[in-house]
């Protein structure tokens, strides 16, 4: 699947006294990123958990590389690595003018919201994850 960019400034509130980006604040970016990469396909987490669906993450694996600072413009990439029925994983990278800063593997469950157990992708995701099994069950 195509890579998904999003732009980010760093600000005031994501760094520590020194101006440097505080650690989580880069897992925040990427949170956002996947946020609006489903939003770019017509998809928003708040209409999933409306129709009792909502995405975790089941798993996390990260590597700080190099810091970021106040004011710096960075690029936030989240794209799809597999996807199987329930589950879905990101390779995620925050960079500062093409430098990694930090990288990561996110894993993202599909749960049902109130029993906060795995279900299927909803049908308008999984169209977008698995388009040939769409078409052929068409």
């Amino acid at each position: 699947m195509s890579g998904f960019r999003f732009p980010v400034r760093v600000y005031i509130e994501d760094t520590d006294a020194g101006g440097i980006v505080y650690y989580v604040n880069y897992l925040k970016y990427m949170e956002r990123a996947r946020s609006e990469w489903l939003r770019a396909r017509g998809i928003t987490q708040h209409e999933l958990f409306e129709s009792g669906v909502q995405l975790v993450v089941h798993r996390l694996e990260c590597r700080y590389l190099s810091s970021a600072r106040l004011d710096d413009a960075l690029e936030v990439s989240a794209d799809v690595l597999t996807a199987g029925r329930v589950r879905l994983q990101f390779e995620q990278r925050v960079t500062r003018l093409g430098e990694p800063l930090c990288e990561a593997r996110v894993d993202i469950a599909c749960i049902d919201a109130r029993r906060h157990r795995p279900i299927p992708w909803p049908a308008p995701l999984a169209e977008l994850l698995h388009p040939t099994s769409a078409q052929s069950q068409a």
